[in-house]
């Protein structure tokens, strides 16, 4: 569709990545429209004359799904079929001399922390009075929330302090004040993320202060779950737990990415911690909050991992027994630590090795999810999908973990209700069951 014609230009916002991308997304698409700029998320309609590309930058499936994202909108403004054409993001921070002289179709690259000078490109201001106001992108019954931006950690793996800079945790007042707002536009499950969440408040408050801000979110009223993501296990202040144990609304849900079960490898990657304090870390946390679903993230083919390495891993997550588990293939990032290391493992290993821990903890799962047939867990339903209402219990992220699935043609459920559910059946991933 040609634009020359529009009288208002119309923005489209296509956020790729993780959520802490898709929460810098949502506070951008709120000031627009707090500047009364007509703006739309991922719309699957071509009548924006403008679009913004927030990238991923992360490791290199995240890039190349970036670089042609932008190159399919860039070959769209030749054709006439946009006008305007931005990136912002994780890529555009980390590469932006390098895409500005590749791609010159677009009209401006911005940085992570560059809003401002992204809303002059619309002649607009950044709002202050707008900070704690948020329009959500998700299903309107729940909602992320960054709390810090940044990563002081040294990981030798990872560029996100590249990208995002040092670690800055938001306030607990401006927190509580955009839960407060959540709340009453009817989102009833709030998500905690970060880079690193339980880093929150050194340095703001001089110590880890995440044991406060779930009490405070805790008392939000309209608040019914409150979820914990990205907890990293070195200094891991073990408050939240009474925290978690004590309060209906939170949660017995962590998502405490470990990367790797051999104490050489967690050295290697500069992680702080060792198999043994893992491990005894898994156990107190279970202790203290029992019926806790703990998540876990882990990273196949590090360079100097053996195959020796690779069976410790396995048999870390063969004793551990985690509720949900991702791995990924090692990705060989510029101007990380590792970087200077030899690429050691090949492609092929490294993905053999990913799969094999994924084939072992899908086995895990299944039995598991077996274990919870016949009884009654809360679902916060999510959508409607076939003949199903889909749902998820408080040990279930959204789009990472299992779903609870609920026949619509023997029961009715509203979108956003909490409902009982007795599980008559299980998959490995998938749960099923009818109303009580």
């Amino acid at each position: 569709m040609k634009t020359k014609g529009l009288k208002k230009d119309k923005v489209n916002v296509v956020t790729l990545g993780c959520s802490k991308n898709l929460v810098d997304s949502e506070v951008m698409i709120t000031q627009l429209r707090g500047n009364a700029i007509d703006v739309t998320h991922e719309s699957d309609k071509d009548d924006s004359n403008i679009i913004v590309v927030n990238t991923c930058g992360f490791i290199d499936n995240a890039k190349q799904e970036s670089i042609d994202t932008i190159l399919r909108y860039a070959d769209a403004k030749e054709e006439g079929m946009i006008e305007k054409l931005y990136v912002t993001g994780c890529l555009s921070q980390r590469y932006k001399d390098d895409l500005e002289k590749e791609i010159p179709q677009v009209d401006a690259f911005f940085g992570t922390m560059e809003l401002p000078m992204l809303l002059k490109k619309f002649n607009a201001d950044y709002k202050h009075e707008l900070v704690g106001e948020r329009i959500t992108t998700t299903a309107n019954h729940f909602a992320y929330m960054k709390i810090a931006e940044g990563c002081d950690r040294p990981c030798s793996f990872c560029a996100i302090p590249i990208m995002r800079g040092k670690h800055v945790s938001r306030p607990i007042e401006e927190l509580v004040k955009e839960a407060k707002n959540m709340a009453r536009n009817g989102t009833k499950e709030i998500l905690l993320i970060a880079q690193d969440s339980t880093y929150y408040g050194l340095d703001i408050y001089k110590k880890r202060n995440l044991a406060e801000l779930l009490k405070q979110l805790s008392d939000v009223e309209g608040i019914e779950w409150i979820r914990l993501h990205y907890a990293f296990p070195t200094g891991f202040p073990e408050d939240i737990l009474d925290v978690m144990a004590e309060r209906d609304n939170i949660c017995n849900y962590l998502d405490m990415p470990l990367q790797h079960g051999s104490t050489k490898m967690l050295k290697m990657m500069r992680r702080g911690t060792t198999r043994e304090k893992q491990e005894e870390l898994i156990e107190r946390i279970r202790a203290k909050v029992p019926g806790i679903a703990l998540r876990t993230t882990l990273i196949a083919g590090h360079p100097g991992e053996t195959e020796e390495d690779f069976q410790e891993m396995m048999e870390f997550v063969r004793k551990t027994r985690f509720d949900r588990l991702g791995i990924f293939p090692y990705s060989h990032e510029e101007n990380t630590h590792a970087y200077s290391f030899e690429d050691d493992v090949s492609e092929e290993i490294k993905q053999e090795r990913a799969d094999a821990v994924m084939e072992l903890q899908t086995q895990i799962s299944q039995e598991l999810n077996q274990e919870k047939i016949g009884k009654t867990f809360k679902v916060l339903v999510d959508r409607k999908e076939g003949g199903f209402f889909i749902g998820r219990t408080e040990h279930d992220s959204p789009e990472v973990d299992n779903e609870v699935l609920i026949d619509a043609t023997e029961s009715y459920a509203r979108i956003g209700d909490f409902v009982d559910v007795e599980i008559t059946d299980a998959t490995e991933f998938d749960l099923y069951g009818n109303l009580k």
